[in-house]
Order: C-alpha cells, then sequence, then structure tokens
C-alpha cells in the first residue's frame, strides 16, 4: 500500500474518531461575566472545555450529545457560603449539584477546619460531587488556644494564633472566617481580628465576616468589618449580608451606602446573600454572649443563681423583642431538635402553648434557658424584610451564596435553602419579579465568586477554562423547598457538569463524582468583574 494511500486512510480515520468527550448543542450560552446570552456549542475534553463556537460543531466528533435547545448553559455556579460539615457524610453533595452548584467555600462563620491541611487531605480521599475549598476559621483557632473564654488572649496566645492561621493558609486556605456574633467569637476584640487577619492577607486570602451584629447595631457591625478591611489590609466580604428584626428593616440602604463608600475610598468590600427572609442558626444566640462564657456548664451553673437567672432572662425578652426573635413566637421555629424532635417545624409559640405558659417574650424566657440546656436546636428565625432581600441582592458587588449545609431528605425540618438557593433566584428572582437580569444573576453566582476567589479557570465558560457547566430551562427552573416541606429538590435545571463529568443527567443524579479539592495559592487578584 502506498505511503500516499496510508495517508488518506489515517486522515479518514482520523475525521471518523471523536474529537470531544462531550459537545452541548443548541444552547443560550450566558459566559458568566454579565454580557447577553448568545446561541452556542460548547465542546468539552476531559476536564476542559476546548471550544465555543458561534457555528454548530459537528455531532459526530463527540463521544456524547448534550442537546440544549431551548435552555440556557452558565458556568456552574459557585457557593461562597456553605456548610460543608457533612462532606464525610454525603460526599455526593446532592442537595448542592442539583442547584447547578459545582464549586463550594466552606468554612465560613468562623468554624473552618483544624489542622486544615490533615482535613484538606482526609475530604481528597473522598469520591466527591462537588469541588470544595476552605476558609480558616477565626472561631476554630481561637477555641483550639483560649477554649470558651471570655478573656483576650496573652501576647504569646496571639503569637500562637498568628502562626495556626499562617500554616492553614500555607496549606491551602483562601482566606479566613469569622463569626463574631457567635460565642465565644464575640468576646474577640476587634484588634485580635485584624492581627489574625493580616497574616492571611500576607498570603493573598481574604476576610468574610458574620457580622458582630445584624438587627441593632448592624451599622456598627458593618464599620467594624470596614475597618477590618482598612487596618489588615484585606478584601472583606459581608458574608450573607442582611437586617435582623424589624426595628432595622430598611436599614440596608445604609449597609449598603457603607460598602459603596468604603470601595469609593480604595476598600476591597463585597457581600454575598441568600434569597430568604429567614435566617438559621442555634437555638443559642436567643440567650445573651456573656451568659455562655466559658461553656455549657458554666452557664448551667449561672441559671441557677437568681440574680444572674433574673439577667438571663432579661437579656432573653430584648433578644426575642427586638432581635432574632422579631417581638413575635411565631417567628423563631425548629428545625432540628433532638431532645423533642416532635418540636421540628413547630414555633416557639407552638412550644409555649404546649406547655401552657403565657405564648409572650417574658413567658417564653424561661423554655429558652430549657431548651439550650438540653442541647439547644437548630432553628429558622422569620425576621427579615423582603424589600432589604431585594434591594442587598441587586447590589452590583453581592454574590448568591447559600449559608446552606449538606442535606438529604429526612425527619428534621431545615432552612429550604439547603436545597433552593440558586434555582430560587433564577425562578422568583429573575422570571417571577424581574429583581435581576438573568445575565446578571448569572454573573452573581458565577464569575464574581470565581474572581473573590481568585480561580481564573473556573466561573466563565470561554475554552481552556475547566468544564463545570449548567444547563437549565430558564422558563421552568425553580426552587420546591419551602419552610413547611424543605427536603425537595429544584426543577428546571437539567445537566450539571463537574469537571467535565455529567453528575446530573435530564434530572437525575448520576454515579459520576469528578469533584476535587481545591486549595489556594497566593497570585495576583483579577480584573474587576
Amino acid at each position: 500500500m502506498s505511503v500516499v494511500l496510508l495517508a488518506v486512510l489515517a486522515a479518514a480515520l482520523e475525521q471518523q474518531a471523536p474529537r470531544y468527550d462531550l459537545v452541548i448543542t443548541g444552547g443560550m450560552v450566558l459566559d458568566g461575566t454579565g454580557s447577553p446570552a448568545v446561541r452556542a456549542d460548547i465542546a468539552v475534553t476531559g476536564d476542559k472545555i476546548v471550544a465555543v463556537s458561534r457555528t454548530p460543531i459537528p455531532r459526530a466528533g463527540a463521544v456524547r450529545v448534550i442537546d440544549a435547545s431551548g435552555k440556557t448553559v452558565a458556568p456552574g455556579f459557585i457557593d461562597l457560603h456553605a456548610h460543608n460539615e457533612a462532606i464525610f457524610r454525603m460526599p455526593d453533595a446532592e442537595s448542592r449539584v442539583r442547584q447547578g452548584v459545582t464549586t463550594t467555600l466552606g468554612g465560613p462563620d468562623g468554624g473552618g477546619p483544624y489542622p486544615f491541611g490533615r482535613y484538606a487531605d482526609s475530604v481528597g480521599k473522598l469520591k466527591l460531587g462537588i469541588n470544595v475549598a476552605w476558609l480558616v476559621g477565626f472561631g476554630t483557632i481561637r477555641q483550639q488556644v483560649l477554649g470558651q473564654s471570655a478573656r483576650a488572649p496573652s501576647s504569646e496566645e496571639l503569637s500562637r494564633m498568628e502562626r495556626m492561621v499562617g500554616e492553614a493558609m500555607h496549606e491551602g486556605a483562601f482566606g479566613i472566617s469569622t463569626g463574631l456574633f457567635y460565642v465565644p467569637q464575640t468576646y474577640a476584640s476587634t484588634e485580635e481580628v485584624i492581627a489574625l487577619s493580616r497574616v492571611a492577607a500576607d498570603s493573598g486570602g481574604f476576610y468574610t465576616s458574620h457580622l458582630r451584629k445584624e438587627g441593632i447595631g448592624v451599622l456598627d457591625g458593618v464599620a467594624e468589618a470596614i475597618r477590618i478591611a482598612r487596618e489588615a489590609q484585606i478584601p472583606v466580604v459581608l458574608t450573607h449580608h442582611k437586617v435582623i428584626g424589624k426595628a432595622m428593616w430598611g436599614a440596608s440602604v445604609k449597609t449598603l451606602a457603607m460598602l459603596d463608600s468604603a470601595r469609593a475610598a480604595g476598600l476591597d468590600v463585597m457581600a454575598d446573600q441568600y434569597p430568604y427572609d429567614a435566617s438559621s442558626t442555634s437555638f443559642g444566640v436567643l440567650v445573651p454572649a456573656w451568659a455562655m462564657a466559658d461553656g455549657d456548664s458554666a452557664f448551667a451553673r449561672r441559671v441557677k443563681d437568681p440574680v444572674l437567672r433574673d439577667s438571663i432572662i432579661k437579656g432573653i425578652i430584648d433578644i426575642l423583642d427586638n432581635d432574632r426573635g422579631g417581638g413575635d413566637l411565631h417567628r423563631p421555629q425548629f428545625a432540628s431538635v433532638g431532645w423533642k424532635p416532635e418540636l421540628n417545624g413547630k414555633t416557639l409559640y407552638d412550644w409555649a402553648v404546649e406547655r401552657g405558659v403565657p405564648p409572650t417574650s417574658a413567658g417564653a424566657a424561661p423554655l429558652v434557658i430549657e431548651g439550650v440546656l438540653n442541647g439547644g436546636a437548630s432553628m429558622v428565625f422569620h425576621v427579615m424584610d423582603e424589600g432589604d432581600v431585594q434591594r442587598i441582592m441587586k447590589h452590583r458587588w453581592t454574590a448568591i451564596a447559600s449559608d446552606g449545609a449538606l442535606s438529604r431528605p429526612g425527619q428534621s425540618v431545615p432552612h429550604p435553602r439547603n436545597y433552593g438557593t440558586f434555582p430560587r433566584v433564577l425562578g422568583r428572582y429573575v422570571r417571577d419579579l424581574h429583581v435581576l437580569t438573568l445575565p446578571e444573576a448569572v454573573r452573581k453566582m458565577t464569575s464574581l465568586p470565581a474572581w473573590r476567589l481568585g480561580l481564573a479557570d473556573r466561573g466563565r465558560i470561554a475554552a481552556g477554562l475547566m468544564a463545570d457547566l449548567v444547563v437549565f430551562d430558564p422558563a421552568t427552573v425553580r426552587d420546591q423547598a419551602t419552610y413547611e416541606r424543605p427536603h425537595q429538590y429544584p426543577v428546571g435545571i437539567d445537566y450539571v457538569i463537574v469537571n467535565g463529568q455529567v453528575e446530573v443527567d435530564s434530572g437525575k443524579m448520576t454515579d459520576a463524582r469528578a469533584g476535587r479539592v481545591i486549595r489556594h495559592t497566593p497570585k495576583p487578584r483579577g480584573a474587576t468583574p
């Protein structure tokens, strides 16, 4: 056989052999930057996008073709505030993946893992459904050194904490998180936070802040975060930004003006937000922080002292009236109660009625003490205003993030954000209420959080980037999880691709587990999105 004939046969065989592992064809592509959608085909080989073409890519050139006609194709969603503590029990992360989420940032609210590197190594051995990254937790570090103490650290203790943060940053943490609202972090001074944040900044990290106050005092909480940005010279995220309690509804006008002022002054300050008018946290937040100093046993001793108990009761009444209680016992809702599971889904009002006590803040305060002594509970607090939710959402520098925990259908009644955050934005706030345009909503879920993380290879659709993709129907996508029935997956999200592998196929979870542990390496920040 002649050399020419062999060459012709080889060329013919090459043309017949698939060039791509996957082609997504016929969809309207949103590249993640906020630009309008364009009809384009996307080709994937391995874990990378290798072509984005305005002209059709031949189907014969792919091992698999996904027909996205009538659908929208976007970068995989990136969750900047995710509770991944259950990753060892739920490595598939189905409640996230089925929302279109492909990458999550764990360790928020000061609760990041430690020792950091050992933890990340362990997670890396799992068959993951999502990409996972973490922050180092200020609260975790402080508790390692000071326990539940309300005192300031000594100079030696502060140095030890700084070394621990530096170690975590060099092992791949993307930054540092605080939950200054929570015990024992609330006992820390701003100067202590600045000292540890400077260490994270030295490695190119950023700072996320559950503000010290989100109700009365929220303006002081924002001001403190801005001060930390300035003095630690670190980018700051006002995480799950919100305004708690009727007395402060509408204050987002001022908090967002403060954010704009900080940016105008050259500080890198932004926010993230979940699209709900209820928060979720522990039952213990209904107790004044001073009463919880030094741990549960100390609290138990204090409530036996009549004078201290009276002060604790007064503090609980104030919180029920003016903060997380929302001034109405119907607003605190039980999500997961280990010692009395029949309360799950019911309210503090319901419990007061059951116990035959006045359904008032004064009547319920002793029940709060009893509940904390029994081990506490996970709660949903219906104490936010829809006007603030929408105002914060529309701000250019607000990313979408869930603050959700990994979940599986079960007996608890968790916050619906665990299942519905991202499709809720696309359905309710884009299609139904027109609070955001679709390109802008997708930007807030993709390129904006990727930019904050410094991930140049994710968060956009372009040749050479990682193949994290979601295909959804903009006409039908919506959340189904409710406060009463939260264990419901969304609809309208047809395909989710993680690192080139199809993990959601025609709306159903597959056995593919292509997620990875992502570690931060110091690098220059990208351009403003």
